[in-house]
């Protein structure tokens, strides 16, 4: 699925050369280093990673289930999407379960355009409604996010104690259909 950003302008675009595609078994190095570089009390409720990175994929994350996006065959962010519950009542809707960009890529619109990429997935597969968790103090991806069309639907407060405060847990979501 390799993809560009699209947008209004797309030829003055600062991502003109990051492709989005689906990860491969290839990239769980990149992906693990990734996750623990990025790793940040704004947005994580685990402890702090150390090296060598525990593999990314498992029997839970699957490569499939994760978009790259990456620039002359550097790994720049992903995105991951998993069902929200086992529930086939609840198979309409995917989550996004994971989301990082690489700090000296930030600034450059690759978030966003995993974010538009992602929600192009979900629907490529037929799902009607992706949602995601952001904690409450992660302001940057909350702006993202509703800048994308995810609204807040609830809130968990103080569902985390985390630097030595309690923080909110904010559930976003956003509808897929036309």
């Amino acid at each position: 699925m390799p993809q560009t950003h699209e947008g209004p302008d797309a030829s003055a675009s600062p991502v003109d050369a990051v492709a989005v595609r689906v990860a491969t078994l290839a990239d769980d190095a990149a992906l693990a280093a990734l996750d623990g570089d990025t790793w940040s009390p704004l947005h994580a409720v685990t402890p702090r990673p150390v090296p060598p990175y525990a593999p990314y994929f498992d029997e839970r994350h699957l490569p499939d289930d994760v978009l790259v996006a990456e620039e002359d065959g550097r790994l720049l962010g992903y995105v991951r999407i998993v069902p929200p519950t086992p529930l086939v009542s609840n198979t309409h809707v995917l989550q996004i379960n994971g989301f990082a960009v690489a700090e000296e890529a930030r600034g450059r619109g690759i978030g966003r355009t995993l974010v538009r990429a992602v929600c192009a997935e979900v629907r490529r597969r037929g799902c009607r409604r992706i949602t995601l968790r952001v904690l409450g103090h992660n302001a940057p991806a909350r702006a993202l996010y509703e800048a994308e069309g995810f609204a807040v639907e609830g809130v968990l407060p103080g569902e985390f104690f985390l630097d030595g405060r309690y923080v909110d847990d904010v559930l976003m979501g956003r509808a897929l259909t036309d």
